[in-house]
């Protein structure tokens, strides 16, 4: 995966007022943390911000160019990942963002999304249980994704996280015995009839009214 440089200023004022003023700037406030270094307060600019996730993923390597920056981080950069991003329940826009500070050629843990390529065999159906895998790799060498095929599987075969190939250099971080996908045996037009019998489903017949004694 591919670095992306982002210009950010640093944030000297806090709080939810600070926060809504930052938002209406047309920025997203965010803390850099990591490495044992004081947690930093920043403004990433929210249209770059949202570009770049929407087309790298939240896994992109970001290369901060921090208007400010104390002398340590030379010339003014630091490399960053995207730990968590809050949006509104309702409104849909990014409310805050948490990033981790990493160094180059540090191994990072991430979750990365699975795609399955090709096409099982006919009469079957599959299955995914898991959309993504965490593996332990450099920050700078994050795959977008990980393909898993399933070109001419057969009904019964089941693909765990030990089979998904990895990058060189990466290593599986979940569990290797976790299911990928299953794929399975196709239910036949006569079984799903048979399990869905409608004939008076849900119906009640009406019970007569009793006599009344006097009758």
């Amino acid at each position: 995966m591919s670095e992306v440089r982002l210009t950010v200023e640093p944030r000297t004022e806090f709080g939810k007022g600070a926060a809504r003023r930052t938002r209406r700037a047309g920025k997203i406030p965010a803390v850099l943390y990591g490495h044992g270094a004081d947690p930093r307060h920043l403004a990433l600019p929210a249209v770059d911000f949202a570009r770049v996730i929407r087309e790298n993923g939240n896994n992109a390597v970001l290369t901060l160019d921090v208007a400010g920056a104390a002398a340590k981080a030379e010339k003014g950069t630091e490399l960053a990942l995207t730990k968590t991003i809050t949006v509104h329940p309702l409104k849909n826009y990014i409310e805050h963002v948490d990033l981790l500070v990493v160094n180059r050629g540090e191994k990072v843990t991430v979750e990365v999304p699975i795609t399955l390529v090709g096409n099982a065999a006919s009469g079957t159906l599959v299955h995914q249980d898991l959309d993504t895998i965490q593996v332990e790799v450099e920050a700078q060498d994050i795959p977008d994704h990980l393909e898993v095929s399933i070109e001419g599987a057969e009904a019964g075969t089941q693909i765990l996280a030990a089979g998904v190939l990895l990058p060189k250099g990466a290593s599986l971080a979940t569990d290797p015995e976790y299911l990928v996908v299953a794929v399975n045996e196709a239910p036949s037009e006569a079984s799903m009839e048979a399990d869905v019998d409608t004939e008076g489903a849900g119906v009640v017949e009406d019970q007569p009214e009793a006599e009344s004694a006097s009758e």
